[in-house]
């Protein structure tokens, strides 16, 4: 979630939801975001795989919760570029009348949520353009489409690596957890420094103009989901979170996620 300033989108500085939809195989994106990618991919080519795996990751966790669960409210930070399967769409293809509110601030994902991101006629899509070290004004501007008294899929992927203080990182969450009824859930998931080369990957695109990306080891991603109860298999590289039966095993990848209710 970085903001571009005036609303002004710039072409000439490498852009992580452009980067991402790059990596994603996506057409939103510009000469600059390819070469900061390939150059991210080629010191750690394990990126791509964790780009889609994030993805897929996002999509059973959705289900999950509007199916199994019965969540129908999600608020969805840091939306990034709109793709294949957005969260509206693969939690209104289980249950129409969810409601879902989309939050970022780059004039980028503004443009592209404003124009793609509809909704069911019996559900609601929304989309706020907030800042996340803003909580207290999300959770305002998101109760104008969710009924907060009841529970809500929080969902916060690749977000919190913008957030470089650990402490300021968990109060965040826990602002936001804090604020939502018994029996929500926060889905979380973001890059880890389990890699040697993913964090040279990273030290390198920190110093290419880009908003910097601070990675966290898995015991770090896992004292966001303090005070909830974490679903199994626990916090865990994203394509080994409850994978899909296939014939083919998962994809190893150094991007950890989780989900966790709030009793």
């Amino acid at each position: 979630m970085e903001q571009q300033s005036q609303g002004r989108i710039d072409t000439t500085v490498p852009h992580s939801a452009r980067i991402w939809n790059y990596w994603l195989g996506g057409k939103d994106h510009y000469p600059v975001d390819q070469r900061a990618g390939d150059e991210f991919a080629r010191v750690f080519p394990g990126i791509v795989d964790a780009a889609r795996g994030s993805r897929h990751f996002l999509a059973r966790t959705v289900r999950l919760l509007a199916g199994e669960a019965g969540i129908r409210q999600f608020l969805d930070i840091g939306t990034g570029l709109p793709t294949v399967d957005n969260t509206h769409e693969l939690a209104q293809r289980v249950a129409p009348e969810a409601r879902i509110v989309y939050v970022d601030n780059d004039p980028l994902v503004l443009a592209h949520a404003r124009a793609l991101l509809t909704s069911t006629p019996q559900g609601a899509t929304a989309y706020i353009d907030a800042d996340l070290h803003q909580p207290e004004a999300i959770l305002r501007a998101a109760a104008e489409t969710l009924d907060l008294s009841r529970p809500v899929g929080l969902t916060l992927q690749g977000i919190m690596g913008h957030v470089a203080d650990d402490a300021r990182a968990r109060s965040l969450v826990a602002r936001l957890v804090g604020a939502l009824a018994p029996g929500s859930f926060l889905t979380l998931s973001d890059g880890t420094d389990v890699s040697a080369e993913r964090r040279r990957a990273h030290e390198r695109y920190n110093s290419s103009g880009a908003a910097p990306y601070h990675l966290r080891s898995p015991g770090q991603l896992r004292e966001f989901f303090a005070g909830l109860e974490l679903l199994e298999p626990g916090v865990v590289p994203v394509t080994e979170w409850r994978p899909d039966p296939e014939p083919f095993a998962p994809v190893p990848v150094t991007t950890y996620g989780g989900v966790g209710r709030k009793p």
